[in-house]
């Protein structure tokens, strides 16, 4: 089943459509809206195109932290396991 849904980032609408639901489309919506609005309070002079890579390389950047600490975690645990 998929799930259809409008959302508003950074003063635009799009419409999202997945397997996700609404309830964590609409999260990953305002997380994006969320960094373009911080990246603009900090540089207002750029574009809605350079704010959206700009937001997109910090929230891949999270995720590249952190998959990297789940990977060492994993690591430990399996190194521990009998």
């Amino acid at each position: 089943m998929r799930n259809k849904l409008v959302v508003e980032i950074y003063g635009q609408q799009f419409h999202l459509t997945g397997k996700a639901s609404p309830s964590h489309m609409r999260q990953v919506a305002n997380h994006v809206d969320e960094k373009m609005q911080e990246i603009a309070d900090k540089n207002p002079k750029l574009d809605t195109t350079r704010l959206a890579v700009l937001a997109a390389v910090n929230i891949a950047d999270a995720y590249l932290k952190l998959k990297q600490e789940h990977d060492e975690i994993l690591h430990l645990v399996e190194d521990e396991e009998p």
